[in-house]
């Protein structure tokens, strides 16, 4: 029986590839890493073998047959059951139609941003918009040579995704460091007394609580 236990992208990469076909688990991770999907799914084989006991134990896929290839051990190929086949559609369609709660690194960085002084940020910004220049540019390399090679667009849509998040998180690095440098952050001013003063308490400025719809009924 499927549960909703859909935590790990890794489980659904595995049963998108066995509603391919039957494979073994070596030829799943070799399937996804010629597809390039590790660059969208956390890959490596200890998690993949847990991810495939895990799934077996949900009832989600089952053994069809061993195979021995010369003095190679024996490999269990895998096959989806229906529950395992209604899971994979349900929790695919989810992720298409539903937006979640992302907690990125960057956000939670932001958030915690007057713990150091401005002209520091400044420098570390500058940092992270001249590494997402150098990734910007592999990745369009990336997408040209796809195109060159004929792979319709169906097969690179998310690393078209990742171009456009990079070029999104590009413009919003430079446009908070503008505004930092030149005094158009609201609180930039506080900002730099509280640094000025070398630790001594400074006033919070006054605000209003920000009111999110995840607060509500807490």
């Amino acid at each position: 029986m499927a549960s909703r236990s859909r935590t790990n992208p890794l489980a659904l990469a595995v049963l998108i590839c066995l509603y391919e076909r039957p494979m073994h688990p070596y030829e799943i991770a070799t399937t996804l890493r010629q597809r390039n999907k590790h660059e969208s799914v956390k890959l490596n084989y200890g998690s993949l073998y847990g991810v495939v006991e895990s799934l077996e134990r949900r009832g989600l896929i089952t053994p069809r047959e061993t195979e021995r290839s010369g003095r190679l051990p024996e490999r269990t190929i895998y096959e989806l059951t229906d529950p395992g086949r209604f899971e994979m559609h349900d929790w695919l369609s989810d992720l298409v139609s539903t937006p979640v709660k992302d907690y990125s690194a960057f956000e939670a960085a932001l958030s915690f941003l007057p713990a150091l002084a401005p002209e520091e940020i400044l420098d570390l910004l500058a940092e992270r918009a001249h590494r997402l220049e150098i990734e910007l540019s592999a990745l369009d390399a990336a997408r040209t040579l796809v195109k060159k090679q004929g792979l319709p667009r169906l097969f690179w849509v998310e690393r078209e995704f990742r171009l456009a998040l990079r070029e999104t998180a590009l413009a919003y690095t430079r446009k908070l460091a503008a505004d930092i440098a030149s005094g158009q952050l609201d609180g930039t001013e506080w900002w730099h007394e509280i640094h000025r003063r070398g630790g001594e308490d400074v006033p919070l400025p006054q605000f209003f609580p920000i009111e999110t719809p995840d607060d509500e009924g807490e």
